[in-house]
């Protein structure tokens, strides 16, 4: 079957960025490791995830689909709670950081399903989430007043 409508993001109903390549991982970062090759050390950002002014439409697509994904118990996205901490593309996968909001939670795997799936519809690219051993706490959502109180 042929289509000639572009693909659309079904999160968002958006149209799926369109690049031919992924841009080239990051170079230079201190601490890059084969494993985590131009990623920062863990352990070393507070408050909310800094963003490059060069993100890419793929990183973009993916943080507005990672919108949708909610955490169960608190009722707030991954991205409001500032639970995704980093996003890269490169090597023809997509490699998703996150935190949780508790070291044990329970539905820990449930929400890295989500995360996986969502990325990988929103960039046609296997999606990888890595869970990161920071603790977390408000002050790393963009604006922790959507929690309802004050601290």
């Amino acid at each position: 079957m042929s289509n000639d409508k572009p693909a659309v993001n079904p999160h968002t109903g958006q149209p799926l960025p369109e690049e031919t390549s992924p841009p080239a991982p990051p170079t230079g970062t201190p601490g890059a490791a084969a494993a985590g090759e131009g990623l920062a050390p863990a352990g070393k950002q507070s408050g909310p995830p800094q963003f490059s002014s060069m993100s890419s439409a793929q990183e973009l697509a993916v943080r507005s689909v990672l919108e949708t994904v909610m955490d169960p118990e608190i009722g707030l996205s991954v991205i409001d709670l500032g639970l995704i901490r980093e996003i890269h593309l490169h090597g023809g996968k997509t490699l998703v950081r996150m935190m949780l909001t508790t070291p044990f939670c329970p539905y820990a795997p449930q929400m890295m399903a989500e995360v996986k799936q969502a990325a990988e519809s929103a960039v046609a690219q296997p999606a990888e989430v890595e869970i990161l051993p920071d603790a977390w706490s408000p002050d790393m959502m963009p604006d922790p007043g959507l929690l309802g109180f004050s601290y």
